[in-house]
């Protein structure tokens, strides 16, 4: 495998650190990636050196003490992606708060192996004899594409309930099976999820839903019990035997995606989301994204996409005008995609759809979306004053243009002329 920047800080930390006379590894993800082929995002190093110890190495300057008292140390790297966070092996004392322990013991390796979440990401590597350090089964369950949580699922899982989803996205991320013993533990457990900040589950979903395998992850959240606790509007989709169709044309949908964006496979997840109208339908997606604490910017393209899920339907005998706004809007790619998702779940003919990327491929970008042969400045000086009027007269000037009645300013002047008297 090519040796990457990161790699190679990583590597020079384990150097230093042993030269110190200190034992140091690489920790987790970092593990399970290298032993699959895979580039790592990023490198841990564990070590026996204390925190302390570990920046007086380093230097101060080089090292931000940003979680000491558990033991963790950042030491920078040349660029902010190269900065490798540095533990101190340890053990931990009860997580009091389902998140973070109450205290921490400095250890061993093998110990610190055992405190871990799942054994594919309880190993250790030695980057400079290539060892592999494996106290927990990690490799066996690599090979077996296996997703187990270390020892004890329940207890586990009531460490940091945030491991409920986690497993769930190392088993759909990798597309391994999630270990029987430790599915249902998840089940068991699903409703305590709600005791994790929205941030974090929302964290966890967004690296689902724009991962290639979403459909399978929600296919797990689902039937593990996380997603009706997560998203309690769905569960009728599944719950209620005349909506089960819906709920399976909802995973084939998320299957047929093919470009990556998160807000589109969301709006995709909400797409039959049980409403009494269409009014209803946009309220509760708007609760559901403010009760998971997405950005303004998210929750506006997720509701405009559920919102014109029908708009192209019929396009073929749209005025040029409503057919071109629509094409030209920033977020079009993506309302193609989701009703292209949404017609082949349902088996549908795409001939609309069709139309409209035919049209909007092959139409100039200066005919789809023209420069307007008006402004607001132009109805000032032609002494129309702002108010309800002046909207309306720049948007039948634009529907003119780009019906492609007018095709000069001349010819835009005449028009206002004629609006503003009648």
């Amino acid at each position: 495998m090519k040796q990457t920047e990161p790699y190679k800080v990583a590597l020079d930390i384990v150097r230093k650190l042993r030269n110190a006379g200190y034992q140091a590894l690489w920790a987790g993800g970092c593990v399970r990636d290298l032993l699959l082929g895979k580039k790592p995002q990023d490198y841990d190093v564990a070590t026996n050196a204390l925190p302390d110890e570990v920046r007086n190495l380093f230097g101060k300057r080089q090292t931000l003490a940003v979680g000491a008292s558990f033991g963790v140390i950042i030491v920078r790297g040349p660029h902010s992606d190269c900065d490798v966070e540095v533990a101190t092996f340890r053990s931990e004392g009860p997580y009091l708060d389902g998140r973070r322990p109450e205290h921490v013991t400095f250890t061993t390796a093998e110990e610190d192996a055992h405190r871990r979440d799942f054994t594919i990401n309880g190993m250790f590597y030695d980057p400079l004899t290539e060892s592999v350090y494996d106290y927990v089964g990690g490799q066996s369950d690599l090979n077996q594409q296996i997703i187990r949580a270390i020892g004890n699922p329940l207890k586990r899982m009531q460490e940091d309930k945030l491991r409920l989803l986690r497993a769930i996205r190392f088993a759909s991320t990798l597309q391994f099976r999630l270990d029987q013993v430790t599915f249902e533990a998840i089940q068991t457990m699903a409703n305590e999820i709600c005791v994790v900040s929205p941030e974090r589950i929302s964290g966890e979903l967004r690296k689902m839903l724009l991962h290639p395998n979403r459909s399978y992850a929600i296919e797990l959240v689902q039937s593990s019990e996380l997603l009706k606790s997560i998203i309690p509007e769905l569960a009728p989709l599944w719950e209620d035997s005349e909506k089960q169709p819906l709920w399976d044309q909802t995973l084939l949908r998320l299957k047929g995606l093919t470009l990556i964006n998160f807000e589109l496979s969301f709006a995709t997840l909400l797409l039959d989301l049980p409403h009494e109208d269409s009014t209803h339908q946009l309220d509760i997606i708007h609760d559901i994204c403010k009760r998971l604490r997405f950005s303004n910017h998210e929750t506006s393209l997720i509701y405009w996409l559920i919102q014109h899920r029908n708009s192209l339907e019929s396009a073929p005998s749209f005025k040029l005008s409503r057919l071109k706004r629509l094409l030209a809007h920033k977020n079009c790619p993506y309302l193609i995609e989701l009703v292209k998702a949404d017609l082949t779940s349902q088996k549908q003919p795409l001939d609309d759809l069709e139309f409209c990327c035919q049209y909007r491929d092959h139409t100039p970008t200066e005919v789809l979306n023209p420069p307007p042969l008006i402004t607001g400045n132009d109805l000032i000086e032609f002494g129309i004053k702002s108010g309800p009027e002046f909207k309306e007269l720049l948007t039948k000037i634009q529907d003119a243009q780009l019906d492609e009645i007018i095709h000069t300013k001349e010819e835009a002047f005449a028009l206002l002329s004629r609006l503003h008297r009648d």
